[in-house]
């Protein structure tokens, strides 16, 4: 009973590793990547219980109930549609052997704890995480001033009369325009591959 009580406290019961390029393939996250759009895991974190796979694409977490069930509950969190927040890293004390890196991922916070052994590599994530975060902020924003010019040059058209077109028309006619030019806006502001952040930060 004192040892688990001990393990707990010290954070021995569940301190992930850094799993290394070369075992990527052994894990269960790997059967889940999307090898079909270019998916590829760049970072990963294993506890007992746990995985955290970072690709280009997405977060996936491998989420275990505990260390001796079998049972997996797969999640993906894609970074084209949930936004990285509130990164912190939070290093190791004097008699503590695990730092711990947070953030949120959409509305989900996560805090996952790993050997002090890996601060450099987790440092190298922290950075990672922090720059798609700010990429995600300045996307979000642009996008958003993007839809708001067209909302602005919407109003202004209708009160611009033309007499030669119908209104039917003329409702058509911006609305297809409307349509294009924001999915022209959108892939210009919302990233789905990160791969070049990661390729910069992360030196596995």
């Amino acid at each position: 009973m004192f040892k688990k009580i001990a393990a707990d406290a010290l954070g021995l019961s569940d301190i992930g590793v850094v799993v290394p390029k070369a075992d990527f393939d052994k894990t269960d996250s790997d059967d889940f990547i999307f090898n079909e759009i270019d998916e590829e895991i760049y970072f990963l974190i294993k506890t007992k219980a746990d995985e955290y796979c970072f690709t280009n694409y997405a977060l996936i977490h491998v989420d275990g109930a505990n260390a001796i069930s079998k049972k997996r509950m797969l999640r993906r969190y894609d970074f084209e549609h949930e936004t990285i927040s509130d990164v912190l890293l939070e290093t190791a004390g004097t008699i503590d052997l695990d730092v711990e890196i947070k953030f949120t991922i959409g509305n989900v916070p996560m805090s996952i704890d790993i050997h002090k052994k890996y601060l450099n590599e987790i440092k190298d994530l922290y950075k990672a995480l922090h720059t798609i975060s700010k990429e995600q902020k300045s996307n979000a924003y642009k996008f958003d001033s993007a839809k708001q010019s067209l909302t602005l040059a919407a109003n202004a058209l209708g009160h611009v009369g033309n007499d030669s077109v119908a209104p039917a028309e003329s409702f058509a006619n911006i609305t297809k325009f409307s349509h294009d030019w924001m999915l022209q806006q959108k892939d210009a502001y919302v990233k789905k591959d990160y791969g070049d952040v990661f390729e910069k930060y992360i030196n596995n």
